[in-house]
């Protein structure tokens, strides 16, 4: 989870991307695997949460950060936010002396990478009000309900020029449903690759992961030291080398649940309706370092 994405691409995706869960037959890769289940990985007692607690949830008012003239303030949460999702509203003031954006990265709620939406410009000497979004439908594939805490970090920089002026350490805002919540996660499904601390399990083949294409849900778990970079490589369906869209990064700690999307044109150039096999394989990097990966042996999934 993660990476910035522009409000465009942001708000197609909440549009097309009811659910990852996996609707297709399910997989074998050699040995019979479990059934394909929905990513449905709630987070203790979110998952029997009712539309009360989840409008219940509060933060405090707390000054996330306030240096080098730069001074961000929480505000409040409304967890009906706008079509995309909740939404964290903030303060930004600027008392330097440049105009500059501030945008969000390696954001997560309950252990889970979770994308986020701003970019919001504050001129100098001014303020403004604007709001932190977390994608809905992200939080829906990882079965989220209840936000008992968040994550994130802001990269802020010129409005002229893009020059960075701030990239913040990672901040953490927790909720009125923190205290005693019970962290569980949903890694049910068919291990696929497993060393180094990275666990990926496939959970089966969606044909609603997005306008773009059909794609196989992923739930990737990082226990290792480093934050990662998950990719795929040689990608293929029947026999026929494909163009896909997948790119995920993992903080140390962290869960994701995201899909290996395949393109409708690629399947439909190569005449395929119905997906039986699919080959590819992970390069696993360090986040920000791809001198720095791994490269798995080929991985081989029939339905």
């Amino acid at each position: 989870m993660k990476k910035w994405i522009c409000i465009l691409i942001a708000s197609l995706t909440a549009l097309a991307c009811i659910s990852c869960a996996p609707s297709a037959p399910r997989q074998t890769s050699g040995t019979p695997s479990k059934p394909a289940s929905a990513p449905t990985s709630s987070a203790g007692s979110s998952s029997t949460a009712s539309k009360n607690e989840e409008d219940s949830v509060k933060v405090e008012e707390t000054v996330l950060v306030d240096q080098d003239g730069i001074k961000i303030t929480l505000k409040g949460i409304d967890m009906e936010g706008s079509f995309l999702g909740p939404e964290l509203k903030l303060l930004i003031e600027n008392n330097t002396e440049q105009d500059f954006i501030v945008q969000a990265r390696n954001s997560s709620i309950n252990g889970y990478m979770i994308e986020t939406t701003i970019s919001e410009e504050v001129a100098v000497g001014k303020k403004s009000n604007t709001g932190l979004t977390f994608s809905k439908s992200n939080m829906k594939a990882c079965g989220i309900k209840t936000i008992a805490d968040m994550e994130f970090s802001f990269h802020i920089f010129t409005k002229e020029g893009w020059d960075t002026i701030l990239d913040t350490e990672q901040i953490t805002v927790k909720t009125s449903a923190a205290d005693g919540f019970n962290y569980q996660y949903n890694d049910s499904g068919e291990t696929i690759y497993e060393a180094d601390g990275i666990k990926i399990v496939s959970k089966g083949l969606s044909d609603k992961d997005s306008i773009f294409g059909p794609g196989l849900v992923l739930y990737i778990e990082n226990s290792s030291e480093k934050d990662v970079t998950v990719q795929v490589r040689d990608e293929s369906i029947n026999g026929f080398m494909m163009d896909t869209i997948f790119s995920e990064d993992v903080l140390s700690g962290k869960r994701s649940i995201d899909a290996i999307t395949f393109m409708n044109s690629s399947l439909e150039e190569n005449g395929i309706d119905k997906i039986e096999s699919i080959e590819f394989s992970f390069s696993i990097s360090a986040m920000g370092d791809f001198m720095d990966s791994t490269k798995s042996d080929i991985i081989n999934l029939t339905f």
